[in-house]
């Protein structure tokens, strides 16, 4: 009897750390420290990054650059249980190097499926009088975008973008200066 009453108490034990692993493991895949939704629904602030493409939500807007075009969507993204989301804002096909043109009426709808965000921006371009789609783009948080010839605008307000920006363009300022000097 007490051969067979150990016997049980070693299940029990197994199977009472095995399920405290369980349930463990899924809280910590469940609920990353970095997830980028927030319990309420909608995407954190913060930066996703890509190769020439940036999806950057602050406070009061989310920005959104593909190559050489951008625009601006509310920063309140609310995601869907298919991790799905479509909102409206205006966007500028012509950003750089000098802006040509109004910003447009455009619709962002995206996914977003644990780190990685894969979205599409479709623009209403009433200039030229045509539907202007960009992407799918995909784009990953908390990475940095790589713009290539095309730097992230400076917008309004003391953002952390806006001040590598304005560091980045002074030392290219500098350089530019230098060069010049070399000249004389």
């Amino acid at each position: 009897m007490c051969l067979y009453w150990a016997h049980l108490e070693g299940t029990r034990v197994r199977r009472t750390v095995i399920a405290g692993i369980i349930v463990t493991s899924v809280t910590l895949v469940g609920c990353p420290e970095n997830d980028p939704v927030s319990p309420d629904g909608n995407l954190v602030q913060g930066t996703w990054g890509g190769e020439n493409v940036a999806f950057i939500i602050e406070s009061n807007t989310t920005h959104v650059h593909i190559r050489c075009t951008n625009g601006d969507f509310p920063a309140s993204i609310a995601i869907d249980d298919n991790g799905r989301f479509g909102v409206a804002g205006s966007y500028v096909l012509r950003a750089y190097p000098v802006q040509v043109g109004p910003p447009l009426p455009a619709q962002l709808v995206g996914v977003v499926v644990g780190s990685r965000l894969t979205f599409t921006v479709s623009v209403n371009d009433t200039v030229e009088k045509k539907l202007v789609v960009l992407g799918p783009e995909s784009v990953t948080f908390g990475r940095e975008p790589q713009m290539g010839p095309c730097p992230i605008c400076v917008r309004p307000g003391p953002s952390a973008v806006d001040r590598l920006t304005l560091n980045k363009r002074k030392d290219d300022f500098e350089d530019n200066q230098n060069d010049n000097r070399d000249l004389e």
